[in-house]
């Protein structure tokens, strides 16, 4: 068995420091869609606040491997939620919350499209989603988890 240096830590299998590195980047998603952060900086502050010890090269590398990308506002989303973020950009009105479920009001006729990318992106805790012609309502696992999915959602349709 080979064993591997990691950030100037003892040693490390190959298998143990691939773990982490996707643990990280889990995190990373989480951050990226919950908070709009704009500089390399600011995600290694918040992964040191869940408990990550990493430098901001190791970040740059995350943000490359994960194909993150910057909205023309300077805020960084994944590459998955792009097409999310240009059709809620695009056709989303107003999200309103209920409990656990949100309606997402969207221009006439567009709310399939909606409530196919928002499928389709597999945002954490949405179950799934139903649409009519001008409305989408999302089923999430939790009222906490609504919230945190409305604010994600607001996010991307301001682009901020």
């Amino acid at each position: 068995m080979q064993l591997w240096r990691y950030n100037g830590s003892p040693l490390f299998t190959k298998e143990e420091i691939v773990k982490h590195r996707n643990s990280r980047q889990d995190a990373i998603r989480e951050i990226i869609r919950g908070k709009s952060i704009k500089t390399q900086r600011a995600l290694v502050d918040e992964l040191k606040a869940m408990g990550f010890n990493c430098t901001q090269a190791t970040v740059s590398r995350d943000i490359s491997d994960m194909g993150l990308r910057k909205l023309p506002e300077g805020v960084y989303v994944l590459s998955e939620d792009l097409h999310l973020q240009r059709m809620l950009s695009e056709f989303v009105n107003e999200v309103m919350r209920a409990e656990n479920l949100l309606l997402v009001k969207c221009n006439p006729g567009t709310a399939s499209g909606v409530a196919a990318a928002i499928d389709a992106a597999g945002l954490a805790h949405a179950l799934g989603s139903v649409s009519g012609d001008d409305t989408v309502l999302v089923v999430v696992e939790s009222s906490s988890y609504a919230i945190q999915l409305k604010a994600l959602i607001e996010k991307l349709v301001n682009g901020a």
